[in-house]
């Protein structure tokens, strides 16, 4: 048998072990929430299409729990008021699959392309681990949308940034008129100098909050008025499952949050974000500025649950492909890949939930807010890829795909000007120096 061959067969078959050790590993440690989420959409959808009632006054039966999404969520979910039960499931998981291939693939395949791995077989590996992950095993067992979501703002940022689309923007304005937290991505924009995307991505969030209004009158009016304002709805800050900050510090005093220390730490993070993420782009590294925002966002939202964390996936990528980048053998090689690696393996723990019925004393602190604690690693240690040094006329190495010598007339805006640099000269610049 020809070597490659060989290798191809022995590469499924350690897809094969690794799906099964996964599918074992969900069997006994995932835990089966029922689909819950999709049942409220799918309860709340029916009971306004069909049984004549206001959406946000549905609750799931024997709950608290009802539909919380702006109305423009509604009209992209109306759909599901016209399936089975098992149809919409099966819709729910197909489309998260999906959604979540297509985003790893995009982050993921500069690394195999750079380091030589077989793309399919880095793709099946990396996929079998993200099944794995506690926030992508709760998104899918919940029936959440936050891959989509995802997936809308990485068409934005993944796609169109590179390319220096005109319609930067429209994918971030989706996903905030579907769900209020990706407007981060919005401010995300503003921080990073992107005047036009920012505005296209305010026109469509606004467009499509109009279109729902225009279409559902009681049911916007009923949203913005009462159902948002509610946070009853969303359930308790102090639950172990939020770890955002407000959780962190929800916790401390279950009865009494202080709301004035949660906001030093949202004002103290959102300071660390925006300088990090300006200079990612800057750099014309905006995977990072992608990842960061993402992580941010978990951080400073009031409650993110934590199949939110999902949002955390392009950062631990982003780890590998900046170890990957690093010489073989070296010291920061190592130090990213046990980064990534401690970070992966307390994500698909559950460790926080031992903690769920008392989180008192100091090991309750450390160990309740784990999740946490990894987001805040992420926002201040995961590198920006900086610009490859010019050349000296006498060195004898050559270009590697992460180092191409660049004429120093080619990029006049690195350094304290970058600042000033048009959209269009940030993404020749990025392209310039093969960053990604």
């Amino acid at each position: 048998m020809p070597q490659g061959a060989r290798r191809t067969l022995g590469q499924v078959g350690l897809v094969v072990v690794l799906a099964a050790v996964v599918a074992w590993f969900l069997s006994v440690a995932a835990e089966r929430h029922g689909f819950f989420d999709l049942e409220v959409y799918h309860g709340a959808l029916t009971y306004w299409v069909h049984d004549g009632g206001e959406i946000y006054d549905y609750l799931k039966p024997r709950s608290k729990y009802g539909f919380t999404y702006p109305p423009f969520a509604a009209l992209v979910m109306l759909p599901m008021a016209y399936l089975s039960w098992h149809v919409a499931i099966l819709v729910s998981v197909t489309l998260s699959v999906l959604a979540s291939a297509v985003v790893i693939w995009w982050l993921l395949d500069p690394v195999a392309v750079r380091a030589g791995w077989t793309r399919w077989f880095t793709l099946a590996v990396a996929l079998c681990l993200a099944a794995a992950f506690e926030p992508m095993r709760e998104t899918v067992n919940f029936g959440q949308v936050n891959m989509l979501l995802l997936f809308l703002v990485a068409v934005d940022l993944l796609w169109l940034a590179p390319r220096g689309s005109r319609w930067l923007g429209v994918g971030i304005g989706l996903a905030t008129a579907i769900k209020l937290t990706p407007g981060i991505f919005l401010v995300y924009l503003l921080v990073t100098g992107r005047w036009r995307a920012a505005a296209t991505a305010t026109a469509v969030a606004g467009g499509a909050t109009l279109l729902a209004a225009a279409l559902f009158p009681d049911a916007s009016r009923e949203y913005w008025t009462q159902a948002f304002w509610n946070t009853d709805r969303v359930g308790e800050l102090a639950f172990i499952s939020n770890q955002s900050l407000q959780g962190v510090v929800a916790r401390l005093d279950p009865g009494h949050p202080s709301t004035l220390l949660w906001l030093l730490l949202v004002a103290g993070t959102v300071l660390v974000w925006a300088r990090r993420s300006r200079a990612a782009v800057a750099a014309g590294d905006e995977p990072t500025g992608f990842a960061l925002t993402g992580v941010v966002m978990c951080l400073v939202s009031p409650v993110t649950w934590v199949h939110h964390l999902v949002w955390l996936i392009p950062a631990l990528i982003l780890l590998v492909d900046n170890a990957m980048a690093a010489p073989a053998g070296g010291r920061r090689r190592r130090g990213l890949l046990a980064f990534a690696a401690v970070a992966y393996l307390v994500l698909i723990s559950r460790l926080v939930w031992h903690w769920e019925r008392g989180f008192d004393g100091v090991d309750g602190f450390v160990f309740s807010n784990f999740y946490v604690w990894i987001s805040l690693a992420l926002l201040l240690a995961l590198p920006i890829r900086r610009p490859a040094p010019t050349p000296t006329p006498d060195s004898t190495a050559s270009p590697t795909a992460d180092s191409v010598a660049v004429d120093p007339a080619d990029v006049p805006q690195l350094g304290k000007g970058e600042r000033g640099a048009s959209t269009g000269q940030r993404h020749r610049i990025g392209r310039l120096l093969a960053v990604r």
